[in-house]
């Protein structure tokens, strides 16, 4: 008998994420138990400064308004196949870009200022980026590596701006660009003490969703992600497509860095590289490269970031502990991939053997 077809796994391979969190959890637990700490407590602690009252909430959402741009630079070339890791360099590139512009539109409306900062921003980052893509196609340069790379070129290139050409003179022990004024900051959401960035990021989110699943467009990007040789021999443009989505992740970074600049820091300074690119990454893996679901996945490693103070003034542990549970989730985000999409089969009884009738004896005659 033939072996029933194989079935796939939508509901399983959608809690896997879930899965995932709850095995991190258990081993950030080991690894607190052997520092000599209550995992209880630990985990509570996290809890409380992440999403236990309303100033833990507002760390969490300022953090996560450039890490939703952030995943997004990952999620977005992912959904064409390409793996991007060099968030972190066009986040910086962004803010300086966005701090050139700034300074060369100073004494202008504030509206002209932060639209130039933003289209700045997201220029530089995109370039940077959609410089990867193209390595990929015209020289075959592998996307992750060459995507990583040039993230430290990037971080090289801002530092060396930033503590020479464009250096504010007054900055002595922290080189920055020249700040912004007070009135050309970017200011909060209405009713919150967060700044329009979340809101920025949570459009970008929202936009790139319907992009990807309702437009024509969106189906070419699964179709070059599905299978780039059969997308070409259908006639589609296939490097305008990698190239182009690339340089919409790196937008993406460089947006987040203007953000930095325009809504947080003032100038273009080293603190503006605190890990929000890196963080992108396990981002994007969580929400499965989905952009909607990159705003969930953003408040829950912001809320992880956002406690880390809280566990030094609590508990006397280092602020960086929640860097090891970030990283624990991360491997087993990637463990947990190999069951991915992976079918079963119904376990099949074996057919009952029916005993072969025995012919009546013939009577004489």
């Amino acid at each position: 008998m033939s072996a029933a077809p194989a079935r796939p796994r939508p509901l399983i391979d959608a809690l896997l994420p879930v899965a995932a969190l709850v095995i991190a959890l258990m081993l950030f637990s080991l690894f607190v138990a052997m520092e000599g700490q209550a995992p209880l407590e630990v985990l509570e602690t996290i809890f409380a400064g992440a999403f236990g009252d309303a100033f833990g909430w507002q760390n969490t959402l300022l953090r996560a308004a450039p890490l939703i741009l952030t995943g997004l630079a990952v999620a977005i070339p992912a959904r064409a196949g390409l793996v991007i890791i060099g968030g972190e360099g066009a986040l910086a590139f962004g803010a300086l870009g966005a701090a050139a512009a700034a300074l060369a539109l100073a004494g202008s409306p504030n509206p002209v200022i932060w639209l130039g900062m933003a289209l700045a921003g997201m220029l530089a980052g995109g370039l940077l980026i959609g410089f990867a893509g193209a390595l990929r196609q015209w020289r075959g340069v592998n996307e992750t590596i060459s995507s990583l790379l040039i993230s430290y070129i990037a971080v090289a290139l801002m530092n060396h701006f930033v503590e020479g050409p464009l250096r504010d003179p007054a900055s002595l022990n922290k080189p920055s660009t020249l700040p912004l004024a007070p009135e050309a900051m970017l200011g909060n959401l209405p009713g919150l003490d967060v700044h329009v960035g979340l809101a920025v990021g949570l459009v970008c989110a929202v936009l790139a969703w319907v992009f990807l699943r309702f437009t024509i467009w969106g189906f070419t990007v699964r179709v070059v992600g599905g299978n780039p040789r059969a997308a070409a021999m259908a006639g589609l443009a296939v490097t305008p497509w990698v190239i182009g989505l690339c340089a919409a992740g790196g937008a993406m970074a460089g947006l987040a860095g203007m953000l930095e600049v325009a809504a947080v820091h003032g100038s273009c300074n080293a603190s503006v590289l605190v890990g929000y690119g890196h963080a992108g990454i396990l981002i994007a893996f969580i929400a499965r490269q989905n952009p909607l679901a990159v705003i969930p996945a953003a408040i829950l490693i912001g809320g992880i970031g956002a406690a880390g103070s809280l566990l030094q003034r609590r508990l006397d542990m280092p602020d960086a502990t929640v860097l090891v549970l970030q990283g624990i989730l991360f491997v087993v985000l990637i463990a947990m991939e190999t069951l991915r999409g992976r079918a079963w089969r119904m376990p099949q009884l074996p057919a009952p053997r029916l005993a072969k009738a025995t012919p009546a004896p013939e009577e004489p005659a």
